[in-house]
């Protein structure tokens, strides 16, 4: 299959063309500057000069066959919407649009990561939305990543659709913590390994030592109870 990346020098779009020369397919990769696009020459490889803010430039390289992915980023506001509306106009077969996990349709899924998320992107958050809803309207494919990076491909991946996303981190943490144990009154010592320097750390601090009292023959001592031990929470 003939695949068409988008904005294909950076991080993302050379790892979409790198799998997908690597699965046998052939790639057109367009990026502003093609000696940017970091990848040996193949005879399944054609690196194109393409501009989203050149739709006539786009509309050059993409037509009705084609299959595009998208690898545009946010780095500043108006370029995915931009990018998405001379993607939409070449008409293409399907476009497949990077989105980010937390902004849009996927927004109520992340929970509080979304308003993270929102904080992060600023006045690009509007843009990035816009351009995932221009490429829904059109039929197309919009993929809600999470966080993307160069380490090794994941052996358990997923793709899901949003009603199977998974939840905010804190939603999943609090549901998946045990209800406590009923607390014991009997006191309890702490356990630790019996080498472990941190062998007699309670949940409360060691109690003062006792001072003798002038006068009535107080013996002195440590004034620890037997019975400290953690306390119950």
């Amino acid at each position: 299959m003939n695949l068409i990346v988008l904005a294909a020098s950076g991080r993302t779009g050379l790892a979409l063309t790198r799998q997908a020369l690597r699965r046998g397919h052939t790639v057109t990769a367009i990026a502003r500057d093609p000696e940017r696009i970091a990848l040996p020459d193949s005879p399944t490889l054609r690196k194109v000069t393409g501009d989203v803010g050149d739709p006539a430039g786009i509309a050059a390289v993409v037509d009705a066959h084609s299959v595009v992915l998208s690898g545009l980023g946010t780095e500043q506001a108006g370029t995915l919407l931009a990018g998405a509306k001379a993607v939409v106009a070449a008409g293409p077969r399907r476009i497949i649009w990077l989105g980010a996990y937390g902004t849009g349709r996927s927004a109520d899924a992340a929970g509080e990561g979304a308003a993270v998320l929102g904080k992060l992107l600023g006045d690009r958050l509007a843009d990035k939305v816009e351009a995932d809803n221009t490429v829904l309207a059109a039929g197309g494919t919009v993929f809600h990543a999470g966080v993307l990076d160069t380490g090794p491909e994941s052996h358990t991946r997923r793709t899901v659709g949003l009603a199977a996303a998974p939840r905010s981190t804190s939603r999943r943490r609090s549901a998946a913590r045990p209800s406590p144990r009923p607390c014991s009154t009997r006191p309890r010592r702490p356990v630790f390994p019996a080498r472990s320097p941190f062998r007699w750390i309670a949940s409360r601090r060691r109690p003062p030592r006792a001072r003798p009292v002038p006068g009535h023959g107080a013996r002195r001592g440590r004034g620890r109870s037997r019975n400290a031990g953690a306390s119950c929470s």
